[in-house]
């Protein structure tokens, strides 16, 4: 988590120094750079990528990065089936089970396994739960997850294997923009708790 702030600036300043390269993509703890041309000399691109980088840790901008976003999370079985079984895993009710996941400000450390799929990070170990021995074949977008110490929104349909306990009626993947991704590395979110009748107001299917 504490590492996110200082990669999304690598990432910002990497793409203000080098406008050729086609795609950067931040994980945790590194970052793929991807460039199309087939005369880049690699090896004098890393060093000065390396440069670049001990040059932005040394010398951070100034303020915290990243957005500051809210999303609305409707928390109820009929979308987070698995949101009893947290409960039951962790010894707490289920309103206790929602306080802990909204009260809390997360960071997003990597983008990934989908488009748009955004780890963020870290859970309340208190409601932490390993992933599902046998992921799900489908799970709705918007789907609010937690797997160990993470949480995350499915942006859209897919397979998934992490615990399911609400949904969000916020669209969080465009591929028709010019920036698709709602979040980017070292964003900071927080769920807001809805009911059930803003949630199907927002767009959200139950």
């Amino acid at each position: 988590v504490t590492l996110a702030p200082q990669i999304a600036q690598i990432c910002r300043r990497i793409e203000c120094a080098y406008p050729t390269i086609c795609e950067i993509t931040p994980s945790y703890t590194s970052i793929l750079v991807e460039t199309r041309s087939l005369h880049t000399d690699l090896d004098h691109l890393g060093q000065q990528l390396l440069e670049l980088a001990r040059r932005s840790v040394e010398s951070p901008d100034e303020g915290i990065p990243g957005k500051c976003i809210d999303l609305p999370a409707y928390y109820d079985p009929e979308v987070g089936p698995d949101l009893e079984k947290v409960a039951r895993h962790a010894g707490l009710c289920v309103d206790e089970v929602i306080r802990i996941h909204s009260s809390h400000e997360y960071t997003v450390c990597a983008i990934g396994f989908a488009p748009g799929f955004d780890y963020l990070a870290e859970v309340d170990k208190r409601i932490a739960v390993p992933r599902h021995p046998n992921p799900r074949s489908q799970v709705p977008a918007g789907s609010v997850a937690i797997a160990d110490t993470q949480t995350a929104v499915y942006p859209q349909a897919s397979p998934g294997g992490w615990h399911l306990i609400g949904n969000c009626p916020r669209p969080l993947y465009n591929p028709a923009q010019a920036s698709p991704c709602f979040f980017e590395v070292g964003d900071r979110v927080r769920f807001v708790p809805i009911d059930r009748a803003s949630f199907i107001q927002r767009g959200g299917r139950v």
